[in-house]
């Protein structure tokens, strides 16, 4: 039994009970938190929590949480997912059916920078997220947009204000930016504690200084977070000093992406997997049963159903795997 509520609810009976997955509040018996951004992460935090020691690390440098913690509980493999640094994805023994149920959270397949692609496992009910589970939304190879970026960044001496959000897409933009010119790089004092919890947990390393908006000499290349970009202050200070404003997400893939941030150039740089790899994803699991959610999860539980499987979108309070009509 599967239910889309606060979380995701998968019942999996026996010495595991209730496994409630990415709540904001909701408890269950085991409580899962794939990784730590903030729409996955508890507002009140249950006494214990299954996460990577990472994801708990970067939760209290976020917020200022702090709770006990484990990456083992019997039944439940937790695997790296391969959005941000200790995202997991959860493996489940249903005790109750002998069936076993892979809970992806976010995550890519793909390999960048420092982060490895989440490796999928088979199971015999996947529920995974379908972000960009559209086939509008297909990547460039990784390896051809990152030298991409890095050749447009060296190309351009403006002072240069790079979005993308403070854990995951603004630590690769550091990486990239740092790969493509020595230009004195600042980040905002969000990114920089992120910056500071990933090098603590993992020994990655970032070297941004300290943004002042009132101090920039006119060289900077810039890191804010993507929620910053259409700020008046913003855009005030792009203007004073002459810069340009670059977005990086998926959604980059449709060019009114670039205009509702008030972009100046926009890449495809994102921490999900596209409409091919989530096909690849669902094939190499290889379950009985698909349920999709977040994004296209209609459209890509369709284009499942095309292709033979049986899939729907996660509905809200939908409740037994045998749901489907």
């Amino acid at each position: 039994m599967i239910r889309r509520k606060d979380g995701i609810h998968v019942e999996a009976g026996g010495s595991i009970g209730t496994v409630v997955a990415d709540a904001r509040s909701a408890v269950g018996d085991v409580n899962v938190v794939s990784h730590a951004h903030a729409d996955h992460t508890f507002r009140r935090t249950p006494p214990t929590v299954c996460c990577s020691a990472t994801t708990a690390a970067l939760v209290e440098a976020r917020t200022g949480a702090r709770f006990e913690f484990t990456d083992s509980v019997p039944g439940i493999e937790l695997l790296p997912a391969g959005h941000v640094v200790g995202s997991r994805a959860a493996l489940v023994a249903d005790e109750t059916s002998d069936r076993s149920v892979l809970y992806t959270g976010d995550f890519s397949t793909r390999d960048r920078l420092y982060l490895s692609g989440f490796d999928p496992v088979p199971a015999d009910v996947l529920v995974m997220e379908t972000t960009y589970g559209d086939p509008a939304y297909r990547f460039p190879e990784q390896s051809a947009l990152e030298g991409e970026i890095r050749d447009w960044l060296a190309d351009h001496d403006e002072p240069l204000f790079l979005f993308g959000y403070s854990l995951g897409r603004a630590q690769k933009l550091q990486k990239l930016a740092r790969q493509a010119t020595d230009r004195p790089l600042v980040a905002s004092d969000a990114i920089r504690e992120v910056n500071d919890a990933i090098e603590a947990a993992t020994g990655v390393a970032f070297d941004a200084d300290p943004f002042d908006a009132s101090d920039l000499a006119g060289d900077e290349i810039v890191v804010l977070p993507s929620n910053q970009a259409r700020s008046d202050w913003v855009d005030d200070l792009v203007e004073r000093v002459g810069g340009l404003k670059v977005g990086f997400s998926g959604w980059a893939v449709d060019e009114s992406f670039r205009y509702r941030g008030g972009y100046d150039r926009t890449f495809p740089l994102s921490d999900h997997c596209d409409f091919d790899e989530l096909l690849a994803v669902v094939e190499a699991v290889d379950p009985e049963t698909v349920y999709t959610h977040h994004g296209f999860d209609e459209s890509f539980a369709a284009a499942l159903q095309k292709r033979g499987y049986e899939a729907r979108p996660l509905l809200r309070d939908q409740t037994a795997l045998s749901e489907f009509s």
